[in-house]
């Protein structure tokens, strides 16, 4: 008897890193589809916001997730954004790629339906190369894309991108 409940034992703890990794799959899978919306972007801390309209195509497979598009602000002016990720272990890591053009890289976690990412831009931004994006599900439908960087003059938080899409 207590041989087999050593067994079952170890059988269920083999099982919880692949029904997590099927849990990260299945909500990767959930962000795969065309996706349009609009949004404000700070340019700088401190700036107007700028009105953005954006599209993007997501493919998603069972440990990765990328997203490819354009935004286009001041009517005339379009700058390709994607963000490319993996995970393992239910950690996230990857590259986004922004208006300024440069690989920037991303690692974190996902807690409910957001995607929580330390970014580490190619450059300083804002005064320094940190900053945090989320990439959260909204509803069956939505997909919010923010980014927040600190503002070294208050020290205090500050929304420098948020982007609301709906499914096409």
């Amino acid at each position: 008897m207590r041989r087999a409940a050593y067994l079952l034992s170890l059988a269920l703890a083999g099982s919880q890193p692949l029904a997590a990794a099927a849990q990260e799959a299945n909500f990767l899978q959930s962000l795969a589809g065309n996706w349009q919306g609009a949004g404000q972007v700070l340019m700088r801390i401190g700036s107007d916001p700028v009105n953005v309209r954006c599209s993007f195509a997501t493919t998603a497979g069972r440990a990765n997730f990328s997203m490819n598009g354009s935004c286009r602000g001041f009517v005339v002016v379009r700058r390709a954004v994607s963000a490319n990720l993996r995970v393992s272990g239910g950690r996230y890591s990857g590259t986004y790629v922004g208006p300024m053009g440069l690989p920037s890289a991303l690692s974190g976690s996902r807690r409910g339906n957001a995607i929580n990412l330390s970014v580490r831009w190619a450059r300083p931004v804002n005064g320094d190369r940190n900053a945090t994006m989320t990439i959260e599900k909204v509803g069956a439908d939505g997909l919010r894309l923010r980014t927040v960087d600190r503002d070294h003059a208050t020290g205090g938080s500050v929304v420098t991108s948020n982007i609301d899409l709906m499914r096409q």
